[in-house]
C-alpha cells in the first residue's frame, strides 16, 4: 500500500511510529492564537505548490470538495459522502480537512488521535485553539503550508492519513 511517502504493508501500517516523519526545516510559522486560526508567515513562494495539493487530496477515492461549513470564507473543505470513520474524524459532517484560501495556505485537518503527538514534536502541526480549549476534539490540528515540494510531500501524507481515519479504514483505526 502506498501511504503519502510510504510504501508499506497493511500490518506495518497498523504498527507506524510516525516518528519517520522527517522533522520540517526552520521554526515553526506564526499562528494566530484564536479564531480564525491562521498562519501569518512561510507560505509558499511558488503559487503552483497550493494547487498541487489541493489536486491531489481532492482526488482522494470518495472526497468531494465543498466550501467548508466552519471556516473562513473560500475555504475549500474535503468531505467524505459516506463517512464511516468514528465521530472524532471529523470537524463536522462529512468535513474531515479543509485548506484556507490565500494569504493563510494552511489546512485544518483531523489526524487519528495515535498521529499527533509525533506530527506536532516533527513541527508540521499544531493544536487548534479550540482543541486546547476542549471545545473541538483534541485530534483537530493545524497543518503548516506546504513551503515547497519536500513539505508538499509530507503534508500530502498527512492529510491522507486524515482522509483514512476518517473513511474508516481499519488501519487507521489501529
Amino acid at each position: 500500500m502506498m501511504h503519502g511517502l510510504w510504501k508499506i504493508t497493511d500490518a506495518q501500517e497498523k504498527q507506524m511510529d510516525q516518528t519517520r516523519l522527517p522533522v520540517r526545516r526552520g521554526p515553526r510559522p506564526q499562528t494566530t492564537t484564536t479564531n480564525p486560526h491562521t498562519q501569518l508567515d512561510q507560505q509558499p513562494t511558488d503559487p503552483t505548490v497550493r494547487e498541487r495539493l489541493a489536486a491531489r487530496v481532492f482526488a482522494l477515492p470518495g472526497v468531494q470538495e465543498r466550501p467548508s461549513m466552519i471556516s473562513v470564507p473560500g475555504a475549500r473543505a474535503l468531505c467524505l459522502d459516506q463517512p464511516k470513520g468514528p465521530r472524532d474524524a471529523f470537524l463536522v459532517a462529512g468535513e474531515f480537512a479543509h485548506l484556507h484560501p490565500p494569504p493563510d495556505l494552511s489546512l485544518h485537518v483531523v489526524l487519528p488521535p495515535r498521529l499527533v503527538e509525533a506530527t506536532i514534536d516533527a513541527g508540521w502541526a499544531e493544536i487548534h485553539p479550540a482543541a486546547r480549549r476542549g471545545m473541538i476534539p483534541p485530534n483537530v490540528v493545524m497543518l503548516y503550508a506546504p513551503r515547497d515540494d519536500d513539505d508538499l510531500r509530507v503534508i500530502e501524507s498527512l492529510v491522507e492519513a486524515s482522509w483514512a481515519y476518517a473513511a474508516g479504514t481499519p488501519a487507521a483505526n489501529a
